[in-house]
């Protein structure tokens, strides 16, 4: 890419954001390189129909909602250190990386990535995921592949499931409980730089 960002010196908190989030130097570099090519307006920002450009969310059919998971509510861009920290929770969990007490459990540990896929289906942020949202999602994989009868069929089966306190809906500690034998660390991880 362009001379002005091919030193780690250039990208701003680059040192911060390695203790943070676990990416490396040449990590750190390629996503600020990635983060001023979607800067088409080079403000130093990024709104969300900048992530239209990115062929792997533009065809993904809940793209939309990974791209609202990079702001915040009322928020209209993210910088690059808000980026570089939304990206951690795709990064492989680094079993020998450690923390001390006062340190924030990483982005990418197994906690916090059930949290970000939480939030994709947790739409108004309430803690729950309802019926509706969990139908959204369903719509949004699974178009027109299946019958809304199907479609309401599976979102009434998955909350009969996995509703243990019987409120319909499914709370974080609910969904958390269902994904136990999943590797969720293979299912959200993106091998950024070998």
């Amino acid at each position: 890419m362009g001379s002005n960002s091919s030193s780690i010196n250039n990208v701003p908190n680059a040192q911060e954001l390695i203790e943070e989030t676990g990416f490396s130097a040449a990590h750190i570099l390629r996503l600020y390189e990635r983060f001023e090519f979607l800067d088409k307006d080079q403000t130093g920002r990024l709104r969300p129909q900048d992530f239209e450009t990115v062929c792997e969310l533009a065809m993904n059919p809940i793209g939309d909602r990974i791209i609202s998971a990079f702001f915040s509510p009322g928020q209209e861009t993210v910088d690059f250190p808000s980026f570089v920290r939304i990206l951690a929770h795709f990064r492989p969990s680094d079993t020998k990386r450690t923390r001390n007490g006062a340190q924030q459990e990483p982005a990418n540990s197994r906690t916090r990535k059930l949290k970000f896929a939480f939030q994709l289906y947790d739409q108004d942020r309430d803690g729950k995921i309802s019926r509706v949202e969990l139908l959204q999602v369903l719509r949004a994989m699974l178009g027109m592949q299946v019958t809304e009868e199907q479609l309401q069929s599976i979102a009434e089966r998955a909350i009969q499931e996995v509703d243990v306190d019987r409120d319909e809906a499914i709370s974080f500690d609910e969904f958390r409980k269902s994904l136990e034998k999943v590797n969720i660390d293979h299912k959200m991880s993106i091998r950024f730089l070998k």
